[in-house]
């Protein structure tokens, strides 16, 4: 697994023993992405909307879910945007740029390469950057360990 970070983006890349195919099932069927993400869509991904349900990962499901789904290029690429860790009731996360989150598949030898970039931390508020940077640094450590158990483990 390699781990790169800056004040903008964060970058995650894990190799699973698994053909592109079976990723990228894993990452856009929206019953099979929030099984190993930890949310209950309300409906699948379709390019061009918004994609709504809440989070189930334990201290967190009382907190919505909502991207917007940017680009689907069947299996290489997957985008939506975002409010990274917008937890905060008070604040309305709406008023913000969001972060761009980019999934890039790419088959190996030993099976596919998934690349995980979320950029666009440096536009948010400067009061909220440092925190939200490092929950989703965190956060997208946890969930490519995830999709690699989810997807390799299922045999």
């Amino acid at each position: 697994m390699t781990v790169a970070s800056n004040t903008d983006r964060i970058v995650k890349t894990v190799d699973i023993r698994a053909g592109i195919d079976r990723v990228w099932r894993a990452l856009t069927d929206h019953e099979e992405f929030g099984s190993w993400f930890q949310v209950k869509l309300d409906g699948p991904f379709i390019v061009g909307t918004r994609s709504t349900g809440h989070i189930t990962y334990p201290g967190f499901e009382h907190e919505p879910w909502e991207s917007f789904i940017k680009e689907m290029k069947a299996p290489s690429y997957f985008a939506f945007t975002w409010h990274p860790y917008a937890i905060d009731r008070s604040i309305d996360y709406s008023k913000e740029p969001p972060t761009l989150v980019e999934f890039k598949l790419e088959t190996v030898e030993t099976g596919t390469r998934l690349t995980v970039i979320e950029s666009g931390f440096d536009a948010l508020p400067a009061e909220r950057r440092p925190l939200a940077l490092r929950m989703n640094d965190g956060g997208w450590e946890e969930q490519v360990g995830n999709i690699k158990r989810h997807v390799e483990n299922e045999r």
